[in-house]
């Protein structure tokens, strides 16, 4: 509260102490990330608009270019956002099992994340995606293959393909998950048998 000198007398407004700001400026780049990726999720890169990124934020559309530089400065950050957590996921002592599980839940706490991911993948022209077969999720898989999490028969590329579809079905084809299993996608039962069988299937490909 400003102080008061007097009765009824109101002091000069103080300035925000420097923390305060600081505090501030962190609240609304918080506020952008998150609004962008709802936005992103919905619409993609391409189809996002910045006002209604900071309309959905509660902020002035110009702290995009201030903060980030512009929308692919923002759409950057919510992936560097998204690598810092990814990157607690796996350690020593975590199984095959486990670690497909911390992708579900992840993607179920943030299905916006997803949905940018997918439309993403689904925007993407593959002719001008070069080959990556050293990429370190594969490297991953490699590394389980031959501590005997996969059998040696199967190609790891294809167990990634196949885990991924699996973690984010009840996004990518709510409908058919619902004809196949009678169960709502956004159910917690859904959710419950998905991470019941996702386990199981993933215990079998050793």
């Amino acid at each position: 509260m400003n102080p008061t000198y007097g009765a009824g007398v109101v002091g000069p407004r103080r300035s925000p102490a420097g923390d305060e700001r600081q505090r501030d400026a962190e609240r609304s780049r918080t506020a952008l990330v998150d609004a962008a990726e709802v936005e992103f999720g919905d619409k993609g890169l391409a189809g996002a608009r910045v006002e209604a990124i900071a309309a959905r934020a509660g902020v002035n559309k110009q702290l995009i270019s201030y903060y980030f530089g512009g929308k692919q400065g923002l759409y950057d950050a919510i992936l560097e956002r998204w690598y810092a957590r990814e990157r607690s996921f796996d350690g020593p002592g975590v199984t095959l099992p486990d670690l497909v599980l911390r992708y579900l839940e992840d993607g179920r706490s943030n299905v916006s994340m997803t949905r940018m991911f997918l439309r993403e993948s689904l925007d993407g022209d593959p002719s001008q995606v070069a080959a990556a077969p050293d990429a370190e999720d594969l490297q991953g898989l490699r590394r389980r293959q031959l501590a005997g999490e996969i059998g040696p028969d199967l190609d790891p590329a294809f167990v990634l393909l196949f885990l991924q579809a699996l973690v984010v079905a009840r996004v990518l084809y709510p409908a058919e998950a619902k004809r196949l299993t009678g169960l709502e996608p956004d159910s917690q039962e859904f959710h419950d048998r998905l991470r019941e069988q996702l386990a199981r299937v993933v215990e079998r490909l050793a």
